[in-house]
């Protein structure tokens, strides 16, 4: 995935037109999973997120600039927490679960969908700018989809995953870790610039991309390809 050190290097036009459609395709997928946490807080009965102006697709409500660096950088990221009250619950730790495994979920969804619309384009549409512009946005927006989501269900605070499993604690060790969420969210970014997820990530998402490659028919080596504009330009 090119990111700002790519650019950087390599100066040329189609990578700062490839560095923009990234950084579109992230924040698209960050307000997406935001937007799902909140919505689905709102149905379970928390109306936190709706009455903070969260259930929408306006990306500056959800952005954290330091997290959309890291999705440009270390190609994993994260966006502004939607506020959630889970005491407007009526199963705090269930609802919590819930609202947590939306955000994912979303992600893995809008993947499933641009790789579709991928694998349409690449096989029907006409070759010219806009389609080679729109397959760099959705294979951007089919890798990062599957990132954010496999990133955020790693069962570290503050992260989705630790709140799916952390709901199968007891009360009151699920509410003592959540005490201490924002001590460990410090180490995670560590963590994070350190590459300590990128050969799991990289396996998990090669796999999970070969499977939603294989479910809409869209060639698995040239959705890698089509990240790149420059790169989409040498296949032709």
């Amino acid at each position: 995935m090119v990111s700002v050190t790519d650019f950087l290097e390599r100066m040329d036009w189609w990578g700062l037109v490839t560095l923009l459609i990234v950084a579109a395709a992230s924040l698209l997928c960050i307000s997406l999973h935001e937007l799902s946490h909140g919505l689905i807080a709102w149905r379970l009965g928390d109306p936190t997120a709706k009455n903070a102006g969260r259930l929408t697709l306006n990306p500056i409500r959800h952005l954290d600039p330091f997290g959309l660096l890291m999705m440009l950088v270390a190609k994993v990221g994260w966006a502004k927490p939607v506020p959630v009250d889970m005491r407007y619950f009526k199963h705090p730790k269930q609802g919590m679960a819930l609202t947590a495994l939306a955000g994912p979920a979303a992600n893995f969804l809008t993947a499933l969908l641009a790789t579709a619309l991928a694998s349409l384009v690449w096989h029907f549409a006409p070759l010219g700018r806009a389609s080679l512009l729109a397959l760099c946005f959705l294979s951007n927006m089919a890798l990062l989809g599957i990132g954010m989501g496999l990133f955020n269900l790693i069962p570290i605070s503050p992260l989705d995953g630790s709140k799916i499993l952390f709901a199968l604690l007891p009360d009151r060790a699920y509410y003592k870790i959540l005490r201490y969420e924002r001590f460990v969210g410090v180490a995670l970014i560590v963590l994070v610039l350190l590459g300590a997820f990128s050969r799991p990530l990289s396996f998990l998402m090669s796999r999970t991309l070969g499977l939603l490659c294989a479910l809409t028919g869209m060639p698995e080596g040239a959705l890698w390809l089509c990240q790149d504009v420059s790169a989409i330009l040498n296949l032709f």
